[in-house]
């Protein structure tokens, strides 16, 4: 069988709460399933936000040396890449969108010096996977955050990617509250590494 590796990245900066606990349950049914998973927390890292300078449209390198490029490579190489965030002000928390602008390297390597390998020929072998949790009900609490996702995971070199948006967190009080976010996200997880290992080759 097939080692499907998966890298889940915590952009909250608020520790065990609503949005950590639902990729907790994610990466241990992703274990469960037979996954190898590790647990990024951004705020444990050091990086500084892209400074527009448009350097990398010409080099493919980004001009700033510190652990966001590194952890960006990573999830650009990952099996499968786990993304979590909570929605701030109606969008992704600043943590992670500091880390999304500084994939721009990607974007300017991919699509503009056209130097970095196509990842997408057969994209049953990886997979996106972006969790978000939100304390409004309303089901557009989730609009801005989704094509921001989108840009990022095709950046990355995943054609698509699952989610699981969970509103309603003052509602339920938590999400422990929920009658089925955490189960969903453990069903998830499981469903992931399965789907990749019975699809593709991925790492013998």
């Amino acid at each position: 069988m097939t080692v499907v590796q998966v890298l889940g990245v915590l952009g909250s900066p608020h520790r065990h709460g609503n949005t950590e606990l639902l990729l907790d349950r994610f990466l241990e049914g992703a274990l469960s399933a037979g996954g190898e998973v590790e647990k990024v927390v951004l705020t444990d890292l050091q990086y500084r936000p892209c400074k527009g300078c448009n350097a990398c449209h010409k080099t493919g390198v980004c001009v700033l040396h510190d652990d966001a490029i590194p952890l960006i490579e990573r999830m650009a190489g990952i099996d499968c890449c786990v993304i979590a965030s909570p929605i701030y002000s109606m969008g992704i928390t600043a943590e992670l969108k500091g880390l999304i602008d500084r994939g721009q390297y990607l974007w300017a390597q991919r699509w503009i010096l056209k130097t970095r390998p196509e990842q997408l020929a057969d994209p049953s072998c990886r997979r996106g996977v972006f969790l978000s949790t939100a304390g409004l009900s309303k089901e557009t609490v989730f609009d801005a955050a989704l094509p921001v996702m989108t840009a990022f995971f095709h950046g990355l070199g995943f054609a698509e990617f699952d989610r699981l948006t969970v509103n309603g967190m003052d509602q339920f009080g938590g999400i422990e509250g929920h009658p089925t976010a955490l189960g969903e996200a453990s069903v998830l997880g499981a469903s992931v590494v399965r789907d990749l290992q019975s699809q593709c080759s991925v790492r013998p």
